[in-house]
């Protein structure tokens, strides 16, 4: 089946409206054709219940990043779809639901694992930032970026930027770096604040996505709006194992 076949035949298995699908929606539906591979479980024609997707992003140049969902009460399904989509041996970053962790622990030989939350923009507690620092410039990907540069040093380096990691029709995920010279300054804050004005002009809701213990990052996001909805993502790093 062609991709955009796939695509159709998974579109039940994700609420696109919802927050807790919003990176797995990303890259079932919107990632770049040309750098995406999705499997689904059966093949033999019925409803899906279940798909691994494959995505190069560029982060990794060597380890794609894998979202899935797995056949629900179906060990064998689970099976078969994920030794379906990958070789034994084959190294990937899996971005799964807790639900799914402990199955993917045994199928995988395990590098990494860190439990992210995904916070949600609360609007009505979202006040907007003034700062002229902020700058708007391109990116790596099609998405803006906005910056705080500072010529303290002599270099004119980038102080804080935030940018998109990735948008759908209904959501859109913020990230954000600051240099550990120009921390505790407001920095951090008022470029994502500049990213959160963008996406809410373009009628979207706000990500923001913390990875494990980072509470200075926690907090960041909580000063601007974004709330906690019990969202939990497993980023693992691992190489799947011979088939027993």
């Amino acid at each position: 089946m062609t991709l955009a076949a796939n695509r159709q035949a998974i579109r039940h298995l994700l609420n696109e409206r919802s927050p807790l699908d919003g990176i797995a929606s990303y890259f079932a539906f919107h990632h770049p054709e040309d750098r995406s591979q999705i499997v689904v479980y059966p093949t033999d024609g019925k409803v899906a219940t279940g798909y691994v997707a494959i995505s190069r992003t560029g982060i990794d140049l060597f380890r794609p990043l894998l979202t899935l969902r797995l056949p629900p009460n179906d060990m064998n399904g689970s099976l078969e779809l994920i030794y379906g989509a990958l070789p034994p041996g084959a190294a990937v970053i899996i971005n799964a639901l807790p639900a799914d962790t402990p199955l993917l622990r045994a199928l995988f030989d395990i590098q990494s694992e860190e439990t992210v939350r995904v916070l949600v923009l609360d609007e009505s507690q979202f006040e907007p930032i003034i700062n002229v620092l902020v700058t708007e410039t391109a990116s790596n990907n099609a998405y803006p970026r906005f910056v705080i540069r500072s010529s303290t040093t002599g270099s004119d380096e980038i102080a804080a930027s935030a940018g998109i990691n990735w948008q759908t029709e209904y959501f859109a995920e913020i990230s954000v770096n600051t240099n550990p010279r120009h921390r505790r300054q407001g920095f951090g804050r008022s470029v994502v604040a500049a990213a959160v004005n963008h996406v809410l002009a373009h009628g979207r809701t706000p990500l923001y996505a913390v990875a494990g213990n980072n509470q200075a990052s926690l907090q960041l996001a909580q000063s601007i709006g974004f709330q906690e909805q019990g969202i939990r993502h497993t980023i693992l790093q691992g190489s799947l194992k011979p088939r027993s």
